[in-house]
């Protein structure tokens, strides 16, 4: 099996458009050669199939895009942590060692359960039910978060350190194992946790933004040897084209997104959740 150059950029663009947003990439992944069909339906349903390996690649090339997005914050952050005394318990610091509290939880069980969990789930129909199941998760955010907002104050790292614990971060990388279920949105739980936790939407999706890439890019890089290994040379000009998509795609989706949640919310992404999971679960039960 090998993957044509016009699988690689659509794909490559379904990637780049779901990797941030809250309606999960993995899910869109299997269900979009499950909708489909034909040659394409063998990507998820062949042992043989280089899907697997073609979509990690391109989510190593969404952390790239997501890096660079944020490469100021994160060279802050970084100083800052792994900085002087003084500098790692600023805001900045405090905020960098938050996110390597969440990364924790997350890589363990991502390395002890993530082949048996996408072997398992990896499904259209429980795909379908994991992608409605994560529009009732952002719909219930919004609702819960509803009564709770506290007036924006001060910085996002202000924020940030003000309603995140060590134990509310732990939370978050826990929240973040669910997106080892396709259809389960990384960002979508983890901007969830924030409005929970009283951040304004604003604050929510830059925590949530801040905390996805520790996780994708080691995800990404522990899986790219195997994706440029010999076995899927022949079609390694596709993996870079999908990927250049997925880069630009990534890079659009996230200025997208960081300029929504100044004003709006998750309804419509909770909307979408529903009824793209609902059609599904008809298709495909």
């Amino acid at each position: 099996m090998t993957i044509t150059y016009f699988q690689a950029i659509l794909t490559g663009f379904v990637q780049g458009i779901t990797e941030l947003f809250p309606v999960s990439s993995l899910g869109h992944a299997v269900l979009l050669p499950a909708w489909i069909g034909g040659s394409w339906s063998k990507f998820t349903s062949n042992a043989e199939s280089p899907y697997l390996p073609f979509t990690v690649f391109l989510h190593f090339a969404s952390a790239l895009a997501l890096f660079w997005v944020f490469r100021k914050r994160w060279i802050e952050l970084i100083a800052a942590g792994l900085g002087s005394a003084k500098s790692r318990k600023s805001e900045a610091g405090r905020v960098f060692w938050l996110l390597v509290i969440a990364t924790i939880p997350v890589g363990i069980i991502g390395l002890v359960f993530e082949h048996d969990l996408r072997v398992l789930f990896a499904k259209p129909l429980a795909a379908s039910i994991f992608l409605t199941i994560n529009g009732a998760i952002l719909f219930s955010a919004e609702r819960l978060s509803r009564r709770k907002k506290d007036p924006v104050n001060g910085t996002a790292n202000h924020e940030i350190v003000e309603h995140i614990s060590p134990r509310v971060a732990v939370t978050v990388g826990l929240g973040e194992s669910l997106a080892l279920f396709a259809g389960i949105s990384r960002f979508g739980v983890t901007t969830s946790v924030g409005l929970l936790r009283k951040l304004s939407h604003a604050v929510a999706a830059d925590f949530a933004f801040l905390a996805a890439l520790p996780v994708i890019l080691a995800a990404a890089v522990y899986k790219v040897p195997e994706a440029l290994s010999s076995q899927y040379a022949n079609m390694r000009p596709q993996m870079f084209v999908g990927a250049a998509i997925s880069f630009i795609a990534t890079y659009f989706s996230v200025n997208f997104l960081v300029r929504w949640f100044k004003t709006r919310t998750l309804y419509p992404f909770a909307i979408y959740c529903f009824l793209i999971g609902l059609i599904s679960i008809v298709k495909f039960a």
